[in-house]
């Protein structure tokens, strides 16, 4: 009867608000959550509370500043001609070992997602290079799409940015720190599974050795040399500062991190215009940096009018069992709406039911189960975007193709929080 509740209700209210206005009027993403944020404040009784819209919009405000530094960083790489000079090399260098190929594929796919914590960016840049070496391997364009989604999921979970868990960190209050080794058990034996059996199986033999040398000779438009790679090179040694002298190194942070290693791209030697790559990396994360405004704008209405506490109270209540089958079916089901959001508002509770249990190694398998919301229609980003990359119109076929991935990663997902306690007993 507790879903009678006036909190109850309300509920239901915002999550249907959002689902109307989001598939039914074809709203953004964050405008239909923001809709629904407006509508619960009126039905808690709340008015229009200004002060708390604004305040949950830059609730994410360091997420966002690591998103947008990201991919400008993404960009200038990109535009310097680093990542296709990368992925030539590494497909030269292990072309007749298809093994370390298949990994060093699957890997390169990630760095983006890696670096700037959104599967679309994994996509929309390497996976855009890699798409068409895995055609010209043998690889089927579907077969690509899916390759290249499971990889950009992946890569939004690895560390070291990895936007849910950030999330999932903000609405319990715990330092986002010691995450390196969690989020690597969750993503690398997957990343090596995928690899295994979605890519190796096809490149073992090159097909068209002729169209895969024509696309070799594209990507090397500029050599990989040390210059070139300084913006990279820069960036690691920063990271790698604030990590060894953490107590003695003043604290630059992500976003003035990737900052100066975009600036590095300026030493490479190779002439790019900052204002065109600026503008389009803004642009092409707009979307992303949108969905956060607004899952922030949506958080802050339902914990003022009572729903997240009500959430969390009707979480903690059920049996264990049943909060491993929510987390295995409905965190997914829920990151059609968007898995930031998922990470969120079922994150944050699911993670409060299940303290008895390493909260780090928790968080990190909540957060891989959360990015399969990037592959549920309607909004699918990284279903519908691999579709666009491969030239394939009807992006089902890619999300039929990742129906068994998605169901791997979201069973790992489940063993490593049942057994995280030891899981955190063997890496720390």
């Amino acid at each position: 009867m507790e879903w009678f509740w006036p909190e109850g209700f309300y509920t239901f209210l915002m999550i249907a608000v959002f689902a109307f206005g989001a598939f039914a009027f074809k709203l953004p993403i964050a405008v239909a959550m923001a809709l629904a944020a407006v509508v619960g404040a009126l039905a808690g009784g709340e008015g229009f509370p200004l002060r708390h819209f604004v305040e949950g919009q830059f609730g994410y405000l360091n997420t966002i500043l690591v998103i947008a530094t990201a991919m400008i960083f993404m960009k200038v790489i990109h535009r310097t001609g680093l990542l296709d000079a990368l992925s030539a090399w590494l497909i030269r260098k292990f072309r007749r070992f298809p093994v370390l190929l298949s990994i060093g594929l699957m890997l390169i796919v990630m760095i983006p997602g890696m670096i700037t914590g959104s599967s679309t960016a994994s996509v929309l840049t390497t996976g855009a290079l890699v798409s068409p070496v895995l055609m010209a391997l043998g690889m089927d364009k579907v077969k690509a799409g899916a390759v290249i989604s499971m990889a950009a999921l992946l890569g939004m979970i690895a560390p070291p940015i990895s936007i849910p868990a950030m999330i999932i960190c903000a609405g319990v209050d715990i330092p986002y720190v010691g995450f390196a080794l969690p989020l690597l058990v969750c993503t690398v034996p997957l990343a090596l599974f995928y690899a295994l059996t979605m890519i190796y199986p096809t490149i073992r033999t090159c097909k068209d050795a002729a169209a895969l040398e024509a696309q070799l000779e594209k990507m090397e438009a500029q050599k990989l040399t040390f210059r070139l790679a300084l913006p990279v090179i820069v960036l690691v040694a920063l990271f790698a500062v604030e990590q060894i002298f953490a107590s003695v190194w003043p604290g630059l942070g992500m976003p003035l991190i990737f900052l100066i290693a975009a600036a590095a791209g300026f030493l490479t030697g190779v002439k790019w215009n900052f204002i065109d790559t600026v503008t389009e990396a803004v642009n092409d994360c707009l979307p992303v940096l949108g969905i956060l405004m607004g899952v922030g704008m949506f958080i802050q209405i339902m914990t003022l009018i009572g729903v997240q506490g009500f959430i969390v109270v009707s979480t903690l209540s059920l049996p264990s069992w049943t909060i491993f089958l929510g987390i295995a079916v409905i965190i997914p089901l829920f990151g059609a709406v968007s898995s930031f959001g998922a990470s969120s508002v079922l994150g944050v509770p699911c993670l409060l039911a299940l303290l008895s249990r390493d909260s780090v190694v928790v968080a990190s398998a909540l957060s891989l189960v959360a990015a399969l919301g990037d592959l549920m229609p309607p909004t699918a980003l990284a279903g519908i975007f691999a579709a666009q990359v491969v030239d394939e119109p009807n992006y089902f076929k890619i999300l039929r193709k990742c129906l068994l991935p998605a169901f791997v990663l979201d069973v790992w997902g489940i063993l490593i929080i049942i057994y995280s306690n030891n899981v955190a007993a063997l890496i720390k």
